[in-house]
């Protein structure tokens, strides 16, 4: 496909999108449709959509129009390129600008505009993080790092560079986990490469890295991962220390691939329908379900479909998995909460009024993570039962 082509392509998946379909939804139904598409070309039209729905709100004023066709013309202009190559209509480019097109538009004015956020969300922004809340909003407007986790089951993070360096991949240390890589290129080749395939690194986001790190593990004997979802965090977990693992999901489909991620990563994960029967757990983890506010760089589309009563929702939500959870908790055990959003309803409001339900309990740590190069925006919050 020509880099017009890969446009066009793009205006026609976004234009799905703003009818109203989920963004992979649209992209898997284009894929299936564009059978001329090579692997290339899917991932520059995937990138091309991702960044347009990262910046909607300003670069549909850029491109004069909330469509498709307006959201790559603000993209291109953003972008400082040359707009009249790519729409020039050749081949199966877009179609040349109108005079409409050509001479509309217009620089962002609102901020939630400018910082690309439904004005709903702007003042939860400023409530939860201040001064701040400008930094993040403008950090979600591009892409996030791609990190990766050493298993120190398998190799040392030297050992670990020096291996993915083997199929062509720089990785660099970083300082937000102690087993933490940042790879700046060839993010898709991470899969193929050898280090992966012999469980050496794992794709994890830096922030739930050092969260998992943050976990005290000592005299920890059986360790529940209770909202396990793929499994990357217990999986982290097991790596550190030699207990008893497990994992539920209440939705138990999302753990379909752990059992292999386990035995490729060294260790023992025992998958769980009820996690009451195994209890009491020294430790177990709540990653509960949240907004995700915190990792909008890589799911956007996430960002324009959250509604005030859904973000109410998870809250509930949230609040009931802790009740849930503090139950299975051994005496002098400790309960631990994460979610990947930077808002404070469901961070450090769900640990206050988890304290009020439950005076049996004392808080030993509360940290967040903000949004940043080396990871998305993270809460962990710990508690110890008396």
């Amino acid at each position: 496909m020509t880099p017009g082509a890969r446009v066009a392509a793009a205006i026609g998946v976004l234009d799905v999108i703003l009818a109203g379909e989920a963004a992979e939804k649209a992209l898997t139904g284009w894929a299936r449709g564009a059978r001329y598409a090579g692997s290339k070309d899917r991932a520059a039209v995937r990138d091309h959509v991702f960044q347009a729905l990262r910046c909607k709100r300003s670069y549909a004023c850029l491109g004069g129009a909330m469509t498709g066709r307006g959201l790559m013309l603000g993209a291109l202009r953003d972008a400082g390129e040359s707009v009249l190559p790519l729409f020039s209509g050749d081949g199966h480019a877009p179609a040349p600008l109108s005079v409409d097109e050509a001479t509309g538009g217009r620089a962002p004015e609102t901020d939630g505009e400018r910082l690309d956020l439904p004005d709903w969300l702007l003042p939860l922004f400023r409530d939860t993080l201040g001064k701040r809340a400008e930094a993040a909003a403008l950090a979600l407007r591009g892409r996030a790092p791609l990190m990766l986790r050493v298993n120190v089951r398998r190799a040392t993070r030297d050992e670990a560079i020096a291996l993915l360096a083997e199929d062509g991949l720089a990785a660099d240390p970083v300082s937000i986990a102690p087993m933490a890589l940042r790879l700046d290129e060839g993010a898709r080749g991470v899969a193929n490469s050898r280090a992966f395939r012999e469980g050496v690194v794992e794709l994890q986001d830096g922030s739930s890295q050092a969260a998992m790190a943050a976990l005290d593990l000592t005299g920890a004997g059986r360790v529940l991962d209770y909202c396990a979802g793929g499994g990357g965090k217990v999986l982290a977990l097991a790596a550190r220390a030699d207990a008893a693992f497990f994992a539920h999901d209440a939705a138990p489909r999302r753990m379909a691939d752990l059992p292999a991620r386990a035995a490729r990563a060294g260790v023992r994960v025992q998958l769980l329908e009820n996690a009451r029967e195994a209890a009491p757990y020294d430790l177990v983890l709540c990653d509960a379900p949240c907004s995700g506010s915190g990792t909008w760089r890589r799911n956007p589309d996430a960002k324009w479909r959250l509604s005030a009563e859904r973000l109410a929702e998870l809250g509930r939500t949230q609040g009931d998995i802790l009740d849930q959870a503090q139950a299975m908790v051994a005496s002098h055990g400790r309960l631990a909460y994460a979610t990947c959003s930077v808002f404070h309803a469901e961070n450090e409001a769900q640990s206050d009024h988890f304290m009020a339900r439950h005076p049996g309990w004392r808080e030993i740590l509360r940290r967040r993570w903000p949004i940043g190069a080396q990871g998305d925006g993270f809460y962990l919050w710990v508690a110890e039962r008396r």
